[in-house]
């Protein structure tokens, strides 16, 4: 009997070396079974500290690792997420949000109301540049902090105790509470903040409130992150990580996704050339956005210094052609601004408001460019440069906008792309002279889209200036009338075409490659995309 069992251990353990060895073994066994959602952001992000993540790659991942007070639901409307409630004044210009007991950063120390207005504070303070600090303006006094006309305890953000919060407005805001859903309303460690001035530049550092935690961040290779067994509804999260890679050439990307390295892949990682016989064949899903691809002109930089230059190069371009030949994704050609679907109280303000210009004037524009030379006494347009980040699908754009330019204006651009860092650099610098730019909305309002060109707005970086247009979006701002308000906006949006510092090409539509074993992912129409329920059913 000894010797039959010491003979049954032997061929069991060896049984179990075996096993062992075949599927890797210890951790990588363990590895195996850990459900982590693959993703891809083709580059790396601008930031991934919540004031300066404004990009999509950056708000992807940021959104993973924190949560705000509210958080948008699958019909895209505000819950309660860090804070349990929110009480509104009568006149809705004061918020007071009530924080769940036991809220906790990812070391385990304790969120606080303090840590929401220190961050929203800091957002805000001039020197720490943040590219979305427009969108906190709602908040009284807010505006004249960021550009150094009142003190920080001036603004109307106040930590009452460690689980109250007390927002005062400077005008009733009907959609404040999907603002505080956005990244730049995200708490930041306080503690930690004050101690190390790059707290989320670095794994090392990086401490959030959100359903995952920072573990591994390679970067220009790849961020790794893990559950937070911190996070208050740690119990709703059913991934055990989210691994997002840098991969930004598309056929390469694409390559991967087919041999299962990723489980999705967004339109600018799906190769132009496949998308049409992918969207013939059905395997890539059509997700109608909010945003638009659009060209600024630099309006201090010759020739677009010129009004009749910018127009014609604005009613120069075949933008059907460009939907249909070049991004190939069922978008729809953008005749305006403001995206259709975007609502005011009045119903889809694109619908009342109509279209501003026709697509491809080219009689029109070639008029156009002949007075505008002729006014500045050119017999020969200066140099145009046009700048695009560096991507095959902006490469093609760009590449069928020179060629428009040739065959219907006469006129020879260059093509000059860049690395993403060094290109949103410079957009932010105005240190070009015709960009490639795209808009994606904050909150669902015809405003949020119109807000962006008023003088010295942060995100107006065309150097245009118009008195009326800025006077329009002020007279926006304070209306509580929503048909008037809707009026000052459409006139507002007139404007914008006539002067044309910037002209549109399409509407967003993503598109979208997924892993059928993908369930219970949330998209937003306005938002990043929320992966807190995500399951991998394989």
């Amino acid at each position: 009997m000894k010797n039959g069992f010491r003979m049954g251990t032997v061929f069991l353990l060896a049984l179990v070396l075996i096993v062992t060895a075949c599927t890797g073994g210890g951790e990588d066994a363990a590895n195996v079974q850990r459900k982590v959602l693959k993703l891809n952001v083709e580059r790396e992000p601008s930031s991934l500290d919540p004031a300066l993540a404004f990009e999509f790659n950056s708000m992807d991942v940021t959104n993973s690792l924190f949560e705000g007070l509210l958080r948008l639901d699958e019909n895209n409307k505000p819950q309660p997420a860090a804070a349990e409630k929110v009480k509104v004044s009568p006149d809705k210009t004061t918020y007071t949000f009530i924080l769940r007991e036991g809220l906790k950063w990812s070391n385990g120390d304790p969120v606080t109301a303090g840590d929401f207005e220190y961050a929203w504070k800091r957002v805000l303070d001039p020197k720490t540049g943040s590219p979305a600090s427009f969108l906190l303006y709602f908040i009284k006094n807010a505006e004249a902090y960021n550009v150094g006309k009142a003190d920080a305890d001036e603004v109307g953000v106040t930590a009452v105790d460690d689980r109250t919060l007390e927002v005062k407005l400077g005008q009733p805001t009907p959609f404040f509470e999907q603002l505080v859903c956005y990244t730049v309303y995200f708490p930041v460690y306080k503690e930690g903040a004050k101690k190390e001035k790059n707290l989320y530049g670095d794994a090392k550092t990086y401490i959030s409130n959100g359903p995952f935690k920072m573990k591994e961040w390679k970067h220009d290779n790849t961020i790794r992150v893990a559950k937070n067994d911190h996070y208050w509804n740690a119990s709703t999260v059913k991934l055990d990580g989210i691994d997002w890679a840098m991969s930004g050439d598309a056929a390469t990307a694409y390559q991967q996704y087919r041999s299962g390295d990723f489980h999705m892949l967004y339109d600018t990682s799906i190769p132009p050339e496949l998308k049409g016989d992918l969207l013939r064949k059905g395997e890539v899903r059509v997700i109608p956005g909010s945003g638009l691809e659009f060209f600024r002109f630099n309006i201090e930089k010759k020739p677009f210094t010129n009004r009749k230059i910018r127009q014609a190069f604005g009613l120069a371009v075949e933008r059907q052609a460009i939907v249909d030949q070049v991004i190939q994704g069922k978008e729809k050609a953008a005749l305006a601004f403001v995206v259709p679907g975007t609502e005011t109280r009045q119903g889809d303000f694109r619908a009342m408001a109509g279209d501003r210009m026709e697509d491809a004037q080219f009689d029109e524009a070639k008029k156009l460019l002949k007075e505008g030379m002729k006014e500045e006494g050119w017999d020969e347009l200066p140099k145009v440069t046009l700048l695009f980040s560096n991507n095959d699908k902006n490469k093609a754009e760009a590449e069928a906008l020179q060629e428009m330019y040739r065959k219907h204006l006469g006129v020879s651009i260059q093509l000059r792309s860049q690395e993403s860092k060094v290109f949103f650099e410079n957009q932010r610098s105005k240190n070009y002279q015709f960009s490639r730019s795209s808009f994606l909305a904050d909150y669902n309002d015809p405003y949020n889209y119109l807000e962006s060109f008023q003088t010295d707005h942060p995100v107006n970086r065309t150097n245009w200036s118009n008195e009326e247009y800025d006077k329009l979006l002020q007279m926006a701002f304070r209306e509580g009338d929503d048909a008037k308000r809707t009026a000052y906006l459409a006139k507002a949006e007139k404007i914008l075409f006539d002067e044309m510092p910037i002209f549109p090409v399409y509407y967003y539509n993503t598109l979208v490659l997924e892993k059928p074993e993908v369930k219970q992912l949330i998209r937003h129409k306005v938002g990043p995309n929320d992966y807190s329920r995500v399951e991998l059913t394989k």
